[in-house]
């Protein structure tokens, strides 16, 4: 039950996140980091459909994914700098 919430979270990050700093290096913008709100939406999530919740369930177990894997995506968006800031002009 936990893959089958883990692997599409899993892609859809490093996709989401590919995309938007390819897309953000073409038009121009600063090198920088975002922010996500993970507690937030735990809580939100235990607060409306309570603790035993499969929605509940869903976003825990999101958040416990996404924390690991946004910490990779901004080693790598670290590690990038020099390709991201380069400029072919």
């Amino acid at each position: 039950m936990i893959a089958l919430i883990a692997v599409p979270i899993l892609i859809q990050v490093y996709f989401n996140s590919g995309l938007a700093y390819w897309l953000n290096r073409q038009c121009g913008v600063a090198h920088c980091v975002a922010s996500n709100f993970l507690e937030l939406a735990v809580a939100a999530a235990i607060g409306i459909f309570g603790l035993n919740s499969g929605a509940a369930l869903a976003t825990v177990v999101g958040a416990l994914i996404k924390v690991p894997v946004i910490l990779s995506v901004v080693k790598i968006v670290h590690g990038s700098r020099s390709w991201y800031e380069h400029t072919s002009n």
